[in-house]
């Protein structure tokens, strides 16, 4: 029996393991309050890839037979020099038929909170040593996020949120605490990248006993633990910016922002509270105004405005209130609304983001950079497409594609490569995107599980799960080795053995492993 710790992307945990299964999962000591989550980690085998397997038509057929049938028909299990053969040819083929934009290449971080066996960094490692294949940009989480804050704040949204204010600040000096998207307790077991102890509940009653105030503006009452005695504002969902609106509106009308701070460190104050004041389109966007969009009282959206200026206030903005069309307006707005505060710099004050979204965000900074596996500089003619609009990549080829002020063409995607991650799980509108899937010619997937992605392509890798591999874990102050505790599940390989031997097939092994 051995016992090792594991860092997982909803906590670190302590696994104990027979040398075969895994028999019990304890907390981690350092640990205050585990997510229940790690329980899952006594896996089953039942849904694991045991061997290379390729879709029976596309066996026979070679590369765009039957497309309708995937997901559809049997799979036949092959031994792995001849699936890597396959693959290695047909990546091959594509390229120097049809260039490497021809080639999609998906992958979503979530697959391993492991910094060497991160799914994506090993794909854009092996694709982009192949050529400017067609990549993603943005996230599901927060790609309206990403894409508006470097306009409004000068700095990358990952940027910002390393940045941010911590609890202990907050429990120390903020007064008022208004959560636009609420700040949901639950979110916060789980964080992209590995999840270290789990302290935002410890901290939210801390702030509480210290006398801070919290306002959920939420349509759902809980999106605040009931024991922190939280009003509950709930406007109309999709609202949240002309609230913001009216907010500032007041401010500026009754004369409680701080024009010192707009004139000193913002630019372009003048044209937003035109707009405001209703000079440029003749519709003031005051309490009443946003009262008849939002759904709640007048006199209670002025008197928000009117306490957030008198107390030291913390903006928050969870990812949900940019998780919609127009969503980066919400995230425009609220750094407006704490610009015009003044309060942005002080402690406990100004705007901070996924407060609520995610365990590790306000625990302090990372004690050090984490090492991770280094990813080449993309091509200049990279096609970048944004993560949303998958299928319209597949469906379109040729089509206008707009984002982030480029337009650009669809490539005519013949070979999607997937490592880590399940569109068929995150991808909206899932009968479009089953449409759009028929058209490549070949479809290859790293899994170690038969998802319903895996099932609906062509050849289908085994990958090994984190707790068959050796790796290094970070997740807020925590460092984390972590050993194997059970043996790879059949035929499974690391996805860096696998491109390890791809890289060799296509000649550029060398340049991919480093030796």
């Amino acid at each position: 029996m051995t016992a090792s710790p594991v860092l997982t992307h909803w906590g670190p945990f302590v696994i104990e393991s027979d040398g075969e299964t895994v028999t019990r999962v304890h907390a981690h000591p350092d640990d205050p309050a585990p997510s229940p989550i790690g329980q899952s980690l006594r896996q089953v085998h039942e849904c694991r890839v045991a061997r290379p397997a390729v879709r029976r038509s596309w066996l026979e057929g070679g590369p765009g037979t039957r497309p309708e049938r995937r997901g559809r028909e049997p799979f036949v299990e092959v031994d792995w020099d001849e699936a890597l053969d396959l693959v290695a040819g047909e990546l091959a083929r594509v390229r120097d038929r049809h260039g490497a934009q021809a080639i999609f290449g998906g992958s979503y971080g979530w697959s391993s909170a492991g910094r060497f066996h991160l799914a994506g960094n090993q794909t854009k490692r092996f694709l982009r040593h192949l050529g400017p294949y067609t990549d993603t940009v943005g996230t599901y989480s927060s790609s309206a996020a990403s894409t508006i804050l470097p306009y409004v704040l000068g700095m990358p949204y990952l940027t910002a949120v390393a940045q941010q204010t911590s609890w202990s600040v907050i429990a120390e000096h903020t007064e008022l605490f208004v959560a636009f998207g609420g700040l949901r307790l639950s979110n916060t077991q789980v964080s992209y990248g590995g999840q270290g102890p789990h302290h935002t509940g410890a901290w939210l009653e801390h702030a509480r006993e210290r006398g801070v105030e919290f306002v959920n503006v939420s349509p759902l009452r809980d999106d605040l633990a009931p024991g922190l005695g939280a009003r509950w504002l709930h406007p109309v969902p999709g609202t949240d910016v002309a609230l913001m609106a009216a907010l500032i509106h007041t401010l500026v009308v009754e004369e409680l922002h701080d024009r010192g701070f707009l004139e000193r460190y913002c630019v372009g104050w003048e044209t937003l509270e035109s707009y405001l004041l209703g000079r440029s389109d003749g519709v003031p966007k005051s309490a009443a105004w946003a009262a008849r969009i939002t759904g709640l009282e007048t006199d209670t959206i002025a008197g928000l405005a009117r306490e957030m200026a008198r107390r030291r206030c913390f903006v928050s903005l969870t990812l949900a209130v940019q998780r919609q069309d127009h969503g980066e307006q919400s995230h425009f707005m609220g750094v407006a609304l704490a610009a015009a505060l003044g309060q942005i710099g002080l402690p406990g004050g100004g705007v901070a983001f996924t407060f609520g979204a995610s365990g590790s965000v306000g625990a302090g900074p990372a004690p050090a950079r984490i090492p991770s596996l280094p990813v080449p500089k993309p091509h200049p003619d990279t096609p970048l497409v944004s993560v949303s609009r998958i299928t319209e990549l597949l469906e379109g080829p040729g089509e206008t594609a707009v984002f982030n002020g480029r337009s650009d063409p669809f490539p005519e995607i013949r070979l999607v490569y997937w490592c880590g991650g399940n569109p068929f799980h995150h991808h909206q509108d899932l009968n479009r995107l089953a449409a759009a899937w028929q058209r490549p010619e070949t479809i290859v997937f790293h899994e170690p599980f038969w998802t319903p992605a895996a099932k609906r392509a062509d050849i289908v890798l085994p990958a090994t799960t984190p707790l068959e591999r050796s790796d290094l874990g970070a997740g807020g102050t925590l460092l984390v080795a972590m050993q194997p505790l059970v043996p790879p599940y059949g035929e499974a390989r690391d996805d860096y053995a696998t491109y390890c031997a791809l890289a060799e097939r296509l000649g550029f092994g060398d340049a991919f492993s480093e030796g």
